[in-house]
């Protein structure tokens, strides 16, 4: 099943949300699915560009260009030279969602707590938002 996550382009100037394809083998029937296998499919993204980086150690002027506009030019390396744990990276998003320290919207309609039911369908639009905690007081 394809879908569709929304992800704002890092490193461009403009302020632009991309949808970004991704398919999903066995459509998620909850929230708390959809979470795991969204975390699924990032893990080993970035572990396959993990292993992809160690071959590769030079920048086209594209991702050169795409750095700089961001501030900072780098070769994007993992200094502890660890690949992610999947495992820990479900159960820290499991809790982040628990915790409201992010929101999934799918169609443009709140998803709400972790057991509840989900209509995946061909096509269908995700978008996580990243909340911002506030703390301090004015002066």
């Amino acid at each position: 099943m394809k879908a569709y996550i929304q992800v704002k382009q890092l490193g461009k100037r403009k302020c632009s949300i991309e949808k970004m394809p991704v398919d999903f083998p066995v459509a998620p029937a909850s929230v708390q699915e959809l979470i795991e296998a969204v975390v699924s499919w990032q893990v080993s993204e970035y572990n396959e560009r993990l292993l992809q980086s160690e071959m590769l150690k030079y920048l086209t002027r594209e991702e050169m260009e795409d750095k700089a506009a961001a501030g900072k030019v780098d070769f994007g390396a993992n200094y502890n030279g660890k690949p992610a744990a999947e495992a820990e990276a479900i159960i820290n998003a499991l809790q982040s969602y628990e915790d409201g320290i992010f929101r999934i919207f799918l169609n443009d309609a709140e998803l709400g707590e972790l057991s509840s039911p989900i209509q995946l369908k061909e096509e269908s639009t995700l978008t996580f938002i990243r909340l911002a905690m506030l703390s301090g007081r004015l002066w």
